[in-house]
């Protein structure tokens, strides 16, 4: 047997691109940005010949469509960029990303798929604690990354500011921890779709009752100590999801988009009322009237995809901090922002307003997939119901979840935001024209 057919290789290969995606940062300042983009390579090089592999099973013309277009507009964007160089090496980032999630979609099972995050998150969320105790009991002080990020001299390290640290040793004096990742915000949803995932596998039981509370425990604990307002509000939004799904398993198929009326009018009111809600109740989940200095990068960005609306400065993906207008555009607390910390004003300003429509209309169908998948009994190989599966709540509740995180971060537009998002893009989309496939 051909080794890209064999199970295992494909779980591990599965399991090494989910951890590189999400754990990108820890990569980045264990071996440095070169050493991560050769270990990206590679997991492209794999990715690319599993598709080559499973051509049969996949037609360019059976992907979404809205994600084609997407990806299409990104690439002619090169041609009007402001900054044509940091275009192509974003460009080259984003197509490896989606090309590592269509691969995934077409390679794995949707049992493979829940192991394979499960067995990543663990991994990353493992990771972050064992990182933060040792450093707690031995280290015992703040550590910076073995690798500078780009611009960060450190020559002078009592003028480095905290967020450029790999870690803060928090963890026993109850702060925000960072982890492996070195961000306390990506830990927060790294934990969040962890407990997700885990509480998926601790339903269908393909992992022995005891360690599934434990991870889901330590999940919950990360999440408290990330201290995460974006977090708190994904987890409201995400139960309003589950009720959903679990009207929609109730009624015709002709009465399910007033479900989804309420679905949406709910999210839009929770999300306006994160940004607009009185001082005091933003200091209930945590955070400071500016939003944690948001509301100026957003105003900030706003003005600028303002003097080019239909069709933005072009696609970057993550900033680059070394290209006007990047350089110059946003910084907090001596620390130069790499993203809007929005992601729909980030496709405004890299690809305009007919980005912003296209995008939407991913992640729109995107949603309405998942919640199909996990709304309908899925079909046997005669045409027979299966019945309702745990397993079904995997892509909407993680989908809506991305979905929340858009508000406040821009990481889905990157790394493991991209590959998630295409991965089960792809898959639902593949499953809707097959449903009876393996």
């Amino acid at each position: 047997m051909h080794v890209l057919d064999r199970r295992a290789f494909r779980l591990g290969f599965a399991v090494v691109a989910l951890v590189t995606a999400l754990a990108g940062e820890a990569i980045r300042y264990a071996i440095s940005w070169w050493g991560f983009i050769a270990v990206a390579l590679v997991i492209t090089g794999f990715a690319i010949a599993l598709l080559h592999r499973e051509r049969d099973r996949w037609r360019l013309a059976e992907l979404p469509y809205p994600l084609l277009v997407f990806l299409a507009l990104a690439t002619l964007s090169v041609t009007w960029s402001f900054y044509p160089g940091a275009t192509l090496l974003g460009l080259g980032a984003t197509w490896a990303a989606a090309i590592v999630g269509t691969s995934l979609a077409v390679s794995v099972t949707w049992a493979e798929l829940l192991t394979a995050l499960g067995r990543a998150l663990r991994i990353v969320l493992g990771a972050s604690f064992a990182f933060e105790l040792v450093l707690s009991l031995f280290v015992r002080a703040r550590i910076l990354p073995f690798f500078p990020p780009p611009g960060v001299d450190y020559s002078s390290i009592e003028s480095i500011p905290g967020p450029f640290y790999w870690s803060r040793n928090l963890l026993f004096e109850g702060g925000k921890i960072q982890g492996i990742v070195g961000n306390s915000a990506l830990l927060g949803f790294i934990a969040l779709l962890a407990l997700i995932v885990f509480s998926i596998q601790f339903g269908a039981r393909t992992v022995g009752r005891v360690p599934s509370i434990l991870w889901m425990a330590l999940a919950i604990y990360a999440i408290i100590l990330t201290k995460s307002a974006t977090i708190t509000i994904a987890i409201v939004v995400l139960l309003v999801v589950i009720l959903a799904t679990v009207l929609l398993r109730r009624v015709r198929r002709r009465h399910r988009k007033f479900v989804w009326m309420g679905v949406y009018a709910i999210i839009a009111a929770v999300t306006v009322a994160s940004v607009a809600i009185p001082e005091h109740l933003l200091a209930l989940v945590g955070k400071s009237p500016d939003l944690t200095q948001r509301i100026g990068i957003w105003e900030n960005v706003a003005h600028l995809a303002g003097q080019r609306p239909a069709f933005g400065w072009g696609w970057v993906s993550y900033w680059a901090p070394w290209a006007p207008p990047f350089d110059t555009l946003a910084s907090v607390a001596g620390v130069r922002q790499l993203h809007a910390h929005n992601a729909w004003l980030d496709v405004w300003l890299q690809v305009g307003i007919v980005g912003v429509v296209v995008f939407a209309a991913f992640i729109a169908s995107t949603a309405m997939r998942s919640a199909l998948y996990a709304a309908d009994q899925p079909l046997g190989p005669l045409g027979k119901h299966l019945g309702f599966t745990v397993q079904s709540y995997l892509p909407v509740l993680i989908v809506f979840a991305l979905l929340v995180q858009t508000v406040a971060e821009s990481r889905i537009l990157v790394e493991y935001g991209i590959v998630l998002i295409v991965l089960l893009a792809v898959k639902t989309k593949l499953h809707q024209s097959d449903p009876a496939a393996p």
